[in-house]
């Protein structure tokens, strides 16, 4: 019998310098510790027993070499998702940031814009009439839209009214601190149970007020749809203040031990949401849950900070004393979100670069709503993408500070007109501010072109259809151009006899598979036709975020 193996597996030369390696051989036979029965070592040359010493093993295991260039493309991958992780942080951060700012916008609307285009609806109500119809409609359906919101949030605010907020502190305060967690829990399932159904039966009440009167009647009609509104609003506004008023009580708990077991219920959110699969489209749907998560936590931080400072008469010092636990929710918040993000995006080899593609789905909507032609408020547009309504928070927060702060004397309805102004100014900003950046990302998005494609048509129950397009730009006008005048310009309707723009292949670049699939994609514009959904076509967001499709 031959030599045994060499025991340090190292690389040796045979046949003119060609390399092989050892590791066929099992670790006894390399070891030499039995001989094969069928072929017995010749007599003389029996192997020593000192070879096989335990110094010699342990040597050999400090002195034996690996080469990792010999796997060199599995380690790049390893290191290409080091850097994603690292990524995900900055990248998701600018995505809460931009969809932060538009949840505020829509927020500051219902305060700002909204009371002014409800006195405008009204000046025309009543004295178009008295100048002759002409033949056309009284008010558009936006202004009907508008009237049924803000006769809906002055309906619910004076509901409010009735709900005594220091007897609901008392009872929750008295109960346990095991209830309560369960309480909180419960609220927070029943908060997006509200959301996910909520805009379902405020859509259904502007379209019951404005679809055309030739069409035959297929509803219940607009009182009982105004009624279920006004009921839905004001129960998830009482929901909302159950749950400010649950942290209330957890910040004023003398050991914290409440507010600890709420935070680490973020954690909890990690176990259920990483070990799962996920594709593109529900981590955009995620995503804008979080984000309308983390906008709600800011308000519902705001009205505990106002009843606190209330019940203690407005001392700077009091509000000291809560700012540790303030940010001490806020950094929970985004740590669960950073470390969510970063495993889903490992477990399921999606890229940092996904998130920047999901702003830009984001900003083609509000550059969309901004269009003479948009089927739908902007508001309503956030409400249905990420399930943030605006209409009950709105009316809590109203309601908290009216209560919490006294306007009595001139001087005081002085103030509160100026900080009326104030917020319109804050409105303005924002809105100026997040459509020039809106316009950049759907620029970088070389999404530009589906701007001036005609709104989609479909039936019930089916995807719409993107309508044919041509090869050359409406008029010969730049695309860049395009953008900008269809934002301020705002025509009236599209001319039907002006050519389409060519669709751009970034239709589909936000649902195009990683990898190889993506070229194969790019290739064949069949394999193109039948991708994945694209983000745009969500009509209805997933308020779960863990759902898969």
């Amino acid at each position: 019998m031959a030599d045994a193996a060499a025991i340090s597996g190292e690389e040796k030369e045979e046949d003119g310098g060609k390399k092989t390696t050892s590791g066929a051989a099992g670790p006894a036979e390399t070891l030499g510790f039995y001989e094969r029965s069928d072929n017995p070592r010749p007599e003389g040359k029996k192997r020593d027993l000192s070879d096989l010493s335990l110094f010699r093993f342990i040597g050999a295991e400090l002195t034996r070499g690996y080469f990792l260039e010999h796997n060199e493309a599995k380690y790049k991958e390893r290191r290409e998702r080091v850097y994603t992780c690292l990524r995900i942080p900055r990248e998701l951060e600018k995505l809460m940031i931009f969809g932060f700012f538009l949840c505020l916008d829509a927020f500051l609307y219902v305060f700002t814009l909204l009371p002014l285009r409800v006195l405008l609806a009204f000046v025309r109500f009543f004295t178009l009439p008295c100048c002759g119809l002409g033949g056309g409609r009284i008010l558009q359906p936006a202004q009907v839209c508008d009237i049924l919101k803000g006769v809906i949030l002055v309906i619910c605010y004076f509901m409010m009214h009735y709900v005594d907020y220091s007897m609901m502190y008392h009872l929750i305060r008295g109960q346990s601190v095991i209830k309560l967690y369960i309480i909180y829990n419960m609220l927070e399932v029943a908060d997006r149970l509200f959301s996910s159904f909520g805009q379902d039966i405020l859509d259904a009440l502007y379209w019951t007020a404005t679809e055309p009167k030739e069409r035959k009647r297929a509803h219940l009609g607009v009182i009982p749809h105004f009624f279920m509104g006004v009921l839905y609003v004001f129960l998830h506004a009482i929901l909302i203040l159950v749950q400010a008023t649950t942290l209330n009580v957890a910040f004023n708990s003398h050991n914290k031990s409440l507010l600890t077991i709420m935070m680490s219920n973020n954690f909890v959110e990690i176990k259920g949401s990483v070990f799962k699969k996920f594709e593109k489209n529900n981590l955009f749907q995620m995503s804008n849950s979080d984000i309308k998560e983390r906008f709600t936590n800011y308000v519902l931080l705001l009205i505990v900070c106002l009843r606190n400072m209330e019940q203690f008469s407005w001392n700077p010092d009091h509000l000291w004393v809560l700012f540790p636990d303030v940010c001490m929710v806020i950094a929970s918040e985004i740590a669960v979100d950073v470390v969510k993000h970063a495993f889903i995006t490992k477990f399921n080899d999606i890229t940092a670069d996904v998130y920047s593609e999901y702003r830009a789905s984001l900003a083609f909507e509000l550059v969309s709503s901004r269009q003479k032609n948009a089927y739908t408020d902007y508001s309503d547009s956030v409400s249905r993408r990420m399930g943030f309504i605006p209409l009950p928070l709105a009316v809590l927060l109203i309601r908290v500070v009216t209560s919490s702060v006294k306007v009595q004397g001139v001087l005081a309805y002085a103030c509160v007109v100026l900080f009326y102004f104030g917020l319109i100014t804050l409105k303005v900003l924002n809105s100026i501010i997040l459509l020039g950046k809106s316009c950049q990302y759907v620029k970088d998005a070389k999404m530009e072109e589906k701007l001036f494609q005609p709104p989609p048509t479909c039936t019930p129950g089916k995807t719409p259809k993107q309508a044919p397009s041509k090869n050359k730009s409406s008029q010969g006008t730049p695309a860049d151009d395009n953008v900008n005048a269809s934002v301020t310009s705002q025509p009236a309707r599209q001319i039907s006899t002006a050519p389409l723009l060519v669709q751009s292949s970034s239709d589909q670049f936000l649902t195009t598979p990683d990898g190889d699939e993506k070229d194969i994609t790019q290739d064949n514009p069949e394999l193109k036709s039948r991708s994945a959904k694209d983000l745009l076509d969500i009509d209805r967001f997933t308020i779960c975020g863990n759902r898969i499709d």
